[in-house]
């Protein structure tokens, strides 16, 4: 969750919107591993472990079938997201900045007090591709291909005869057949049928039969199982790439989350989609998004379908997109109620504008409870497996939902993983996942346990470790030497990391200089903040000269990062507004359904501060924003400010 995510006010979508259901929310990581460095993600506002949360799943919560209608959500229990002062109650045990060696900052100006993502849509992310290009969403248009069936082919098969094949694409029936009669046997409404069935459910071919002087078209499996995850590609024109490029625009829903949602309404798998980066939930995101072998066409008409998605800048490609390939994201940012002057603003972004920020990992990094995860990293590393299950399914002090109260009280009570697996509605969240794996091997094999949850969850822990010794050492070197280069200090070469001579300190400035993340193929700074990496690893009991595991997917290589990052495309204005529930500026669909951009007072009862700025890859927005108001960014200091604000 982000900072300020207890309001309840949510911007109006359409007058088709109907009321928004928070799913429950799958955990996810930055494949930015701290291991490989390989900064495939944008680290913006990454999810961390949230107790209780689906690690996978597939959804239908905030979509309306072909026919207008609501999905029902299949999830057990919706993930709402309550009143201030609940939320408020639970964190008070949640982390703050000082926490995780965040204290530091680089500017001389005065700090203001401003309130962070106060509306999901106070902060929205535009992709930056690897080619410069700023991702928008100005284009519902279809590329004209005379190979594309008609409109008719989504109308055509009835509700019933849609479930019927469903269930025969998923293998959920016996039946080895389909058949839909063929009420007014043309060629033509024949032919608008087999189109539908094949590009509405891949995996299905169809033939035409006759049955007792009635023509039927027959739908069946073309090639067994692996048809599903197979798009046809006998149907596809040779002349037309194989990837339909397009951008996609989403409210309050992270990426996975958003491609979970357009494979099921798509009757495809997830994996035959691709994208530079995974986005945050808590905000307006632009992205974009590559898919195998769905047409254009396809794509357009599940506008007319999604709650909180649109679908445009459509294209149609010869590859993929690949994790990694962006340049980074370009951010649209509102802090409402500033309490700074005029001065204190300007100063704030001319600093963040000609000297940048420090690159912390940001509070996401390290989740949202009384149980960091960077505890459950350091347990793993020292091998210590009773502490992992311990951490992981212990009664944790802050407010939690019911079953998980439930769960953690009957494992704290009877260390049975069966029963209290009995008490999670949802079983594919981190502790129910766990207890299954303690279920299977039994307590003494916690190893195997733990290697039931997707390895991407598991390494979470680990890089969280990572980044909360690379943020205390970071902040040990600002104090200990500020902005100054010095000799022993650490820049990168062609990626190979160098220590700095003595005589080539004027060669470099701050913003060239990178520390390392703990690992066995680093090196580490050649001044008093070296000593201080062996130091603060030795008293978590690890050995800095030996980081490898005898599990090998929990061996760290370690990576180097950039101490301050300067923000490119700096732009600021300060704005007046009187009504905290609108926006106080146009996004890509405001723009392209012709709303006007919002009338806003030259004085009003409060100030808000727009921001713009563009970052790199694994870089934290928050980190600028927190450089700019000099405040605590975590979800417990803003729950404060916001729930103070509201009463």
């Amino acid at each position: 969750m982000e900072a300020g995510e207890m309001t309840s006010l949510k911007r109006p979508h359409s007058e088709d919107d109907v009321a928004n259901m928070d799913e429950i929310k799958r955990q996810k990581i930055s494949e930015e591993s701290s291991e490989t460095g390989s900064n495939s993600e944008q680290s913006v506002d990454i999810v961390t472990e949230q107790p209780g949360k689906p690690l996978l799943e597939d959804k239908k919560d905030d979509i309306l079938n072909e026919e207008g209608e609501e999905e029902d959500n299949e999830l057990e229990e919706s993930d709402e997201e309550g009143d201030p002062e609940s939320f408020a109650d639970m964190m008070k045990h949640g982390l703050i900045e000082l926490d995780v060696g965040i204290t530091k900052f680089v500017s001389s100006h005065k700090g203001f007090s401003g309130i962070l993502k106060e509306r999901y849509s106070d902060f929205v992310v535009h992709e930056i591709g690897k080619d410069g290009h700023i991702s928008h969403l100005d284009d519902f248009s279809v590329p004209v291909d005379d190979e594309d069936p008609s409109e008719e082919i989504f109308t055509v098969l009835s509700n019933e005869d849609k479930q019927h094949l469903e269930e025969l694409q998923l293998f959920k029936n016996k039946e080895t057949s389909v058949a839909i009669e063929v009420i007014e046997d043309t060629k033509e409404k024949r032919t608008v049928i087999h189109h539908a069935v094949k590009s509405l459910f891949p995996g299905l071919e169809t033939k035409t039969e006759e049955r007792d002087g009635k023509k039927y078209i027959v739908a069946y499996h073309a090639a067994g199982r692996k048809a599903l995850a197979n798009p046809r590609k006998h149907s596809w024109p040779k002349s037309r790439g194989s990837y339909c490029h397009f951008v996609l625009y989403k409210e309050n829903k992270d990426t996975m989350d958003a491609i979970n949602v357009l494979s099921k309404f798509l009757r495809v798998k997830p994996n035959i989609f691709s994208y530079m980066g995974t986005k945050d939930k808590r905000a307006i995101t632009v992205q974009e998004i590559a898919v195998l072998r769905i047409t254009a066409q396809r794509l357009a008409h599940l506008n007319k379908c999604l709650m909180n998605f649109k679908l445009g800048n459509f294209s149609y490609k010869n590859h993929p997109l690949k994790l990694g390939e962006l340049q980074g994201n370009h951010f649209t940012v509102v802090l409402r109620n500033i309490t700074g002057t005029d001065d204190q603003v300007q100063q704030a972004m001319h600093s963040l504008r000609e000297i940048g920020f420090i690159n912390y990992y940001g509070m996401q990094r390290f989740g949202t409870t009384a149980v960091p995860t960077y505890q459950v990293g350091r347990a793993i590393l020292q091998n210590n497996w009773n502490e992992v299950m311990d951490l992981i399914l212990k009664p944790r002090p802050g407010a939690e939902k019911g079953y998980l109260v439930k769960c953690r009280e009957e494992w704290a009570k009877t260390k049975d993983p069966a029963a209290a697996l009995k008490k999670l509605p949802v079983k594919r969240c981190v502790e129910g996942q766990l207890l299954r794996g303690l279920s299977k091997y039994g307590l003494k094999n916690i190893v195997s346990a733990f290697g039931i949850i997707p390895r991407n969850n598991r390494l979470m822990y680990i890089h969280s470790y990572q980044s909360y010794i690379w943020n205390n050492m970071v902040s040990k070197r600002i104090e200990e030497y500020g902005l100054k280069v010095v000799s022993g200090d650490l820049v990168l070469k062609g990626g190979t990391a160098v220590h700095i001579e003595e005589a080539d300190v004027d060669d470099y400035t701050i913003h060239d200089i990178v520390m390392p993340l703990p690992g066995f193929d680093v090196i580490y700074p050649k001044h008093k903040i070296g000593d201080a990496y062996k130091e603060m690893l030795s008293a978590d009991n690890l050995d800095i000269s030996n980081m490898r595991h005898k599990i090998r997917d929990y061996s760290l290589s370690g990576a180097y990062r950039k101490i301050i990052i300067r923000p490119q495309n700096v732009r600021w204005e300060v704005v007046a507004y009187d009504d905290p529930r609108i926006p106080l500026f146009n996004t890509d669909l405001d723009n392209l359904e012709g709303k006007p951009p919002p009338i806003l007072p030259t004085e009003g009862k409060f100030k808000a501060l727009k921001m713009e700025f563009s970052l790199p890859p694994s870089t934290y927005a928050t980190m600028a924003i927190r450089e700019v108001l000099k405040m605590d960014t975590s979800i417990k200091k803003q729950t404060q400010l916001n729930t103070i604000w509201l009463r």
